[in-house]
């Protein structure tokens, strides 16, 4: 038995095969082009084994709603040649087989949920923080989604007293995501994140807008975990700054887990959201 993989990039396509314990038997990375061409390469790739179903994280938007005319195509996105893509669609025609589908933050929150850094918890929440940020949400084992699926990158937020950045966000000034992301850094300060390390007000600043959108999504979700990955995360001075900022912005308002337990960096590094692909690949085929 063979479960199938996609956690779909802007940049990269990954996508692997695992036996029916979850150990991956092969992966590949694919770059993300036009549709044509990335999945030619997905499907030389799937085709030499016999799946039994298969897991897709995806780039978004993307539709999630079941009732709807596009479910399963890439939406609204920015990505050139992928906008209204029948990904699902293209897949499922390909393979006959159930297929999962779900945002890619989603299918990294379930992996983190089930083998990662809330393994054991009823609820998670994870957030990727790097060229966008996106959100997913896990509560009761059931991924959070509803008409369509959280978009918690474009929370809008108030400005940090000195930073002056208009933001990188092209739909909405003032958001997440536009005051945030590893873009938003580098418009602001003219360098990417990495050569800023030793730069405490860059973070700190930072850290005041992760807090701020982490008090928010606590008010509502009240998640048992909250964890933070993606390639601006690797700075891990941040974590300590963002605790400090939402503890100091939550004001004891209400009870959390002690944060250093409640705000963490993924169990899973960067194999989170294969992991979760695959992992929901073995759900649908229950």
């Amino acid at each position: 038995m063979y479960y199938g993989a996609i956690e779909a990039g802007g940049t990269k396509f990954v996508c692997a095969v695992s036996n029916d314990k979850f150990e991956i038997v092969e992966r590949v990375s694919i770059p993300t082009t036009i549709p044509e061409e990335t999945m030619e390469e997905v499907y030389k790739f799937f085709d030499a084994y016999s799946l039994t179903s298969i897991g897709i994280g995806s780039f978004g938007p993307i539709d999630v709603n079941k009732d709807s005319d596009t479910y399963g195509f890439v939406t609204t996105t920015p990505k050139k040649g992928w906008n209204y893509f029948d990904f699902l669609g293209s897949i499922k025609e390909r393979y006959q087989v159930p297929v999962a589908w779900t945002t890619d933050v989603n299918a990294a929150a379930f992996g983190e949920y089930k083998k990662g850094s809330a393994q054991g918890s009823n609820s998670c929440l994870y957030l990727t923080v790097g060229t966008g940020i996106g959100g997913g949400a896990v509560v009761d084992g059931n991924i959070l989604e509803g008409f369509g699926h959280p978009e918690m990158g474009h929370l809008l937020i108030r400005k940090h007293p000195e930073d002056n950045y208009k933001g990188a966000c092209p739909y909405h000034e003032g958001c997440l995501e536009g005051l945030a992301s590893g873009p938003a850094i580098e418009g602001r300060y003219n360098k990417k994140g990495h050569e800023l390390a030793s730069e405490d007000k860059v973070w700190e600043i930072q850290a005041y807008y992760l807090a701020q959108a982490l008090v928010d999504y606590t008010l509502i979700l009240r998640s048992e975990k909250i964890i933070l990955g993606g390639g601006v995360m690797k700075q891990k001075q941040l974590f300590p700054l963002i605790r400090e900022a939402f503890s100091k912005q939550m004001n004891n308002y209400v009870e959390t887990p002690e944060l250093s337990q409640y705000i963490v960096d993924p169990g899973l590094g960067d194999d989170a959201g294969i992991t979760g692909c695959l992992l929901l690949a073995g759900e649908a085929a229950l």
